[in-house]
């Protein structure tokens, strides 16, 4: 199977072309301002490579870190409408209570509380007000909001208010992109309400961002099915992605710590992926990044859902480096290092300047860094050293040694020996795996909900069937799917037998 592979980086944009296992091409080049035009030019390179086998290209899958850039700069957000299905409870807590005020002022958002909603244990609350529903959205009709996050208590253990609520919204507003609450998070109604409102606020970056890279692969002369990458480690259909933004939060470590795996052939290790802004330290259990099970701040929001366990530190091939006191980060330099750091010209000392003075790699002109005082050189990677050292084995979950591989540009960063590792491996490519981890991505579905009034058996079927059918929604081969992890957990305070399910299943792509 021929593929390319893209991953936009906040510094660099890296692409592969791979056939099979084999590597045919790659490229890393300085992400750009506009973001597209580096995508092009890395596409470009990629492509021309083509033609160097006879197999046609079969996929196209692309990392992108614009949704994650949108919530951190507050920017390119679309207003957004909170149907809260909850009243009387919760009144004291609105919607977005928690939000940064910057965030909150950029979605604009227009709020509503409804009564409705379940107990924990799946009986009504309330009954439902459909009128109140009705009044919302007429209301979200006459403001010309489009985007709207229905949310409701307990909703993933029944999803029955959610889902009416939907289809009275959709009866007033036919053009509503609506985001349900229980399809993206789990048991918390803050923490869900928060994901599903910021899927809400970027689904229309979502899909003009597809739209952008389409216009990219057609310009380039490039036809194949074109898939967005996700934040554990598979890809779906771009436009079925774009759907779901938030999903491809963390998309870029993730994809890195797949490469890895892949290049190193290990599928149990530790992975620190150094790009030119922060440094991922994660942990790879099967070959798949370690699951997130706590809350995680998505720029200053609390959300529970899916995304990997990722420990970022500010350290990068950019960081920059305080020349009087030798303090590291957090700024960095970015995509501008070519122009700034010491070494390529400019009057900004970064980490790989420390690296070229200290002999750890060539790049640049070495001799822009001879003044540098060595004894401050060792003194700089000494505190690198502790960053490493300290943040990895946070990380760790076992008391016994574990490899830690080392990805991304700025992989010359982490030293030889790491206290805790077995072994520091380096390995050819490691400077585009993140990439590579998207070229050789497969399809995945996941279901986590609560199921009741059914034995266990019935639970794993209902729940396995659910999950093969998100995958084949995604772009998945229903012939190749095979169950990848399947948990349950009795909940002794619900009644019926009531249990959470979380199974998840993995193809490879349909191209049917």
């Amino acid at each position: 199977m021929k593929r390319i592979g893209i991953d936009v980086g906040g510094t660099n944009t890296d692409a592969v072309l791979i056939d099979g296992d084999k590597i045919t091409a790659s490229i890393k080049v300085p992400t750009t301002q506009d973001v597209m035009s580096g995508v092009k030019a890395a596409l470009a390179h990629v492509a021309a490579h083509i033609g160097d086998t006879p197999r046609p290209l079969d996929a196209v899958m692309i990392g992108t870190t614009h949704f994650t850039n949108a919530v951190v700069e507050r920017a390119r957000l679309e207003r957004v409408a909170a149907i809260r299905i909850a009243l009387p409870t919760g009144a004291s807590l609105p919607p977005m209570c928690d939000w940064p005020e910057d965030l909150y002022r950029a979605v604009d958002p227009m709020i509503f509380m409804v009564h409705g909603g379940h107990e924990y244990d799946g009986s009504p609350l309330v009954p439902l007000r459909e009128d109140e529903i009705r009044e919302a959205a007429t209301k979200i009709r006459d403001a010309g909001v489009t985007s709207v996050a229905i949310s409701a208590t307990f909703s993933p253990l029944t999803t029955e208010c959610e889902d009416r609520a939907a289809e009275i919204v959709r009866s007033i507003i036919p053009e509503a992109r609506i985001t349900l609450s229980n399809s993206l998070g789990r048991i918390g109604l803050l923490e869900r309400e928060n994901v599903a409102l910021l899927n809400a606020a970027l689904q229309s970056l979502g899909k003009t961002t597809v739209q952008a890279f389409k216009t990219a692969l057609a310009e380039i002369g490039l036809d194949a099915p074109f898939f967005l990458t996700q934040n554990d480690g598979t890809v779906a259909l771009a436009d079925v992605a774009a759907a779901n933004p938030v999903f491809s939060f963390a998309s870029g470590p993730t994809n890195s710590m797949r490469g890895a795996a892949f290049l190193t052939g290990l599928s149990d290790a530790m992975v620190v992926d150094v790009g030119g802004t922060t440094s991922d330290i994660g942990c790879l259990i099967g070959g798949f990044p370690r699951e997130a099970n706590n809350i995680v701040h998505i720029g200053g929001v609390r959300t529970l859902f899916r995304m990997p366990d990722l420990l970022p530190i500010a350290l990068g091939g950019g960081t920059v480096v305080d020349p009087e006191t030798g303090a590291i980060g957090p700024r960095s330099v970015g995509y501008r290092i070519l122009q700034e750091a010491r070494v390529f010209g400019g009057q900004t000392l970064t980490t790989s300047d420390i690296a070229v003075a200290a002999g750890m790699i060539e790049m640049g002109d070495p001799s822009l860094v001879r003044d540098l005082d060595p004894a401050f050189v060792q003194d700089t990677l000494a505190r690198m050293r502790a960053m490493v050292a300290e943040n990895f084995d946070q990380m760790k979950t076992s008391a016994e040694d574990v490899p830690l591989i080392a990805v991304g540009g700025g992989a010359f960063l982490i030293p030889d020996e790491v206290p805790g590792a077995s072994e520091v491996l380096r390995v050819e490519n490691a400077g585009v795996a993140n990439a590579l981890g998207a070229a050789m991505a497969q399809v995945s579905g996941e279901v986590d909900q609560v199921f009741s009034d059914m034995t266990r058996e019935q639970a794993l079927a209902a729940a396995e069937t659910e999950a093969r059918a998100a995958a084949v929604a995604a772009g998945a081969d229903a012939a190749s799917l095979q169950v990848l992890e399947i948990e349950d957990i009795p909940i002794a305070y619900l009644p019926g037998g009531a249990r959470r399910v979380r199974v998840r299943v993995i193809g490879d792509i349909s191209f049917g």
